[in-house]
């Protein structure tokens, strides 16, 4: 799919956009790009207008130097919503995309935030859209105490220094020979993405105290009344089925679809169960409101 991009107030955007119809916005996962939508979109263009969004930070966006939070990628969405003037949007995110679907539908409520964390008393100064519906599939932001201790074998990922790629280059023989070759390859992958995305390197950085967590969306999920969908993979061990059903839970007004045997690459591996899904959803959505 052919990118474009688009000058923001501060940063840059590449997206793709396809299709015909009513907007749907796709939000992709951490360490990941609008390429991660390849296997989805090509089905919902068919009635939808369908546009794919680097996220600040990731695949041709830009790359700016931050410690980034949930709140850089609402500013983001907001400006590249405003820019295109996006009417009667649907908003589709996976993992970190979720959230940030999540987050930015909260500041669409008239939620702010310090750099403490989300604050009722400090309202955003601009306006934000709401979105018409929200389609979450397998969502991040949830407070989870135990992230730090899940993801402290990548921390030499994090080391600028040539000595992790030449143990890397020096392990994969050995990986062909014990037939480890794919846990390699994820792990060389992983390294590449956290030296190309400052977003990825900043996130794992900055939140190994669970303290650090000041803008997960958990607390404040009650005061979303739009219309709601959750997608999770059973089988998902990076955004555990309670994360989903807590997202489901809190939000009145929405559903939860479990996908068995679906990890947390569902859009990839289910995503003609996901489209459908999503079609399902959207079709139930426009009749409720023709009616």
């Amino acid at each position: 799919m052919r990118k474009n991009t688009l000058s923001l107030s501060t940063y840059t955007a590449a997206f793709t956009d396809q299709g015909q119809g009513a907007p749907l916005i796709f939000l992709h996962g951490f360490l990941g790009s609008s390429d991660c939508w390849h296997r989805i979109i090509p089905e919902l263009q068919i009635a939808y207008r369908c546009l794919a969004l680097d996220l600040l930070g990731f695949g041709g966006s830009s790359k700016p130097r931050l410690r980034y939070n949930i709140w850089h990628q609402v500013e983001f969405l907001q400006q590249f919503i405003q820019t295109l003037d996006l009417q009667n949007f649907h908003l589709v995110g996976h993992s970190y995309g979720g959230w940030t679907a999540a987050a930015y539908s909260l500041a669409s409520t008239g939620l702010g935030w310090t750099s403490q964390g989300w604050s009722s008393f400090t309202p955003i100064s601009t306006s934000i859209p709401p979105p018409t519906s929200l389609n979450l599939i397998a969502p991040a932001g949830i407070r989870d105490d135990s992230f730090a201790s899940r993801y402290t074998y990548m921390k030499p990922l994090l080391w600028e220094t040539p000595l992790v790629d030449w143990g890397l280059k020096l392990i994969a023989p050995m990986a062909r020979v014990v037939n480890q070759q794919s846990a390699f390859q994820k792990v060389f992958q992983a390294r590449q993405e956290l030296l190309r995305q400052p977003v990825a390197k900043s996130f794992l950085v900055d939140r190994w105290r669970p303290e650090d967590a000041i803008d997960t969306v958990d607390q404040y999920l009650q005061q979303l009344q739009i219309p709601t969908q959750v997608i999770a993979g059973q089988q998902d061990t990076t955004i555990p089925l309670w994360h989903c059903q807590t997202y489901a839970e809190k939000i009145a007004t929405s559903t939860i679809n479990v996908i068995p045997n679906a990890a947390h690459d569902l859009i990839q591996t289910h995503s003609f169960e996901i489209v459908r899904i999503i079609n399902r959803f959207l079709e139930q959505f426009q009749n409720r409101v023709a009616g």
